[in-house]
Parts: structure tokens; sequence; C-alpha cells
């Protein structure tokens, strides 16, 4: 959909730490942490466009969410002012003028095994220009399926971007295996609730469905904002348990990525899908981005 354009040779790249911009002489040593040791953390992907991050009020909420469910101590001076502030120094450093990506990656700082020594937040961010400014809907649908091997358990972690994510690693390789573009994930209670990288949306006589929080998918951001801006626009959206049945009764299917924005779905099985909803909502996203101030 987009192509990640590469810095060049002569460029340095610089990343954040706890909020300073530092190159990679200032960076965390990459094996002495907690993030590398016990996956103790979770991280956060933000869309950039026209040189802003996007959607920064509902990533800061999933972000401060992410903190208390894992028992991690925020700084005081934390708040969404401080960190837009924060990304627009990074994507400055790195030239990220339009279209671009940053991953934060958050983690508990100190020492011990299983049992912590202290519960304090550690922080690390990179950017990364792409090719695109605005969000783009895929020209070629996506083929899809169930992925069999493994379930995700709902439990109190089960919404957040967790580092563990070997789940998602093996769906995408079942998927690349098979020669699907995506893979959909299953709960313990086998309702269909997300894909390898993104949540799940079906739509049926514009009424728009998605999978419940409580059965366990990823509470993406771009969830919850295409459910906003949908509801504002005259389509209906309902929380739901899908089932597989579902998936073959509806009339389109698409998915949502913070980075990606939406992507329609052009088959499941020998079901086939239009798009005209994720047409429809990605130009209202679209319209809807943020510019630079004056």
């Amino acid at each position: 959909m987009f192509e990640r354009l590469q810095f060049d040779a002569w460029e340095r790249e610089y990343f954040l730490v706890n909020g300073e911009v530092v190159d990679e002489g200032g960076f965390p040593h990459a094996i002495r942490n907690r993030a590398f040791l016990y996956a103790d953390g979770f991280f956060e992907t933000i869309r950039v466009a026209h040189g802003v991050p996007q959607h920064l009020d509902l990533h800061f909420g999933r972000i401060q969410d992410s903190c208390r469910a894992y028992q991690l101590e925020a700084p005081a001076h934390w708040n969404v002012e401080w960190l837009r502030e924060r990304l627009l120094a990074l994507c400055a450093a790195n030239g990220i003028l339009e279209g671009g990506r940053i991953r934060l990656t958050f983690y508990r700082d100190g020492g011990g095994r299983y049992t912590p020594e202290n519960d304090h937040l550690f922080w690390v961010g990179e950017g990364q220009p792409i090719s695109d400014n605005a969000f783009k809907l895929n020209e070629q649908g996506l083929k899809v399926d169930i992925y069999p091997d493994m379930k995700k358990m709902p439990d109190h972690l089960a919404n957040f971007k967790n580092l563990s994510s070997t789940l998602y690693v093996q769906s995408a390789l079942w998927a690349r295996a098979r020669q699907f573009d995506e893979a959909l994930i299953q709960n313990t209670s086998n309702h269909i609730i997300e894909s390898t990288r993104s949540n799940l949306f079906l739509v049926s006589n514009r009424v728009l469905y998605t999978s419940s929080l409580s059965g366990g998918p990823t509470g993406g951001v771009m969830r919850a904002a295409v459910a906003r801006l949908a509801a504002a626009n005259g389509f209906k959206v309902y929380e739901y348990d899908l089932s597989p049945q579902e998936l073959l009764r509806a009339d389109e299917m698409f998915l949502t990525n913070a980075v990606r924005g939406i992507q329609w779905v052009s088959s499941y099985r020998t079901k086939r899908y239009f798009s005209s909803t994720a047409q429809q909502l990605t130009s209202l996203l679209n319209d809807s981005l943020v510019q630079p101030s004056a």
C-alpha cells in the first residue's frame, strides 16, 4: 500500500529515549532491558500525515490505560501535549515532513527477574517517513482466512499492543505460506476478533459490526476512530461476537490499522465482498486529518 522510505547513507537516524532526541549512541543497550528479557511492556504505532502525528488523543488514552494494566509508573510531567511536542521533535530530526510512521516502545525500567526491582516507565521511539501522506485504500482487495493453530485468551492485557506477539507472528507466517494477505484470529470461544495486524469490521445494509472488546481484540486506535467517524456520518455501529457464519452473510469486510487506515477485503473462502463503505470511510478519514498549525 505504501513504501517506507529509506534514509540516505549520509543521514543520521534519530530516536526518542524518555522524550529526549538522541542518535544511535544514546540508545539503551539492546539486550539489557526487560523489554528484551521478559517482554515486560507494550508498544504503540502512530501514523504521521502532513508531518503531524494523527489521532494522538486516542493513542495517549490507550498508553495511559496500558500503563495502568501493566502497573507502570509514568513520570509526573506526562501528558498528551508534552508527548505531541516530543513526537514533533522526532519527526523534525528525521525529516518527516509529510507521511510517516512512529513506533513507541514502553517497558519497565531496572532489573530484577520475574519480580521487578521497580515499576518506573522507560520508553523509546523511532520514526520513518513513508511515501503516502494521506490514507490510501488498497486497489486490490485482500484475501483472508481463519488461522486455526492458536487462539487468543481474552484476559486483562488482551486489548493492548503487548510486546509478546507470538500469536501474530505465527498467524502471519501461516498466511504467508498459504498466500493469504491476512489471517483472521479467533479467541478461545471461537469468535473472530481481529486479524494479524488489524481490527475487523463487517458491513451489512449500512450497519457496521466489530468484535466486542470483551472478546479480546486489540483496542485499536483506528478501530475507535473509524467507529466514531462512521457514527457521525449516519452509520450504525455495533460491537458483536462475530462467528464464521457472520463473515459469510456480510456485504463487506474491511480491516483497520493506525498506520494503514482502512483495507478492504475481497474474499474469505468462497465469499466475495464489495468495497463501497471502505471507500466512503477512507475519504471521510482523510478529510478529518489534523493539519499543521499555522
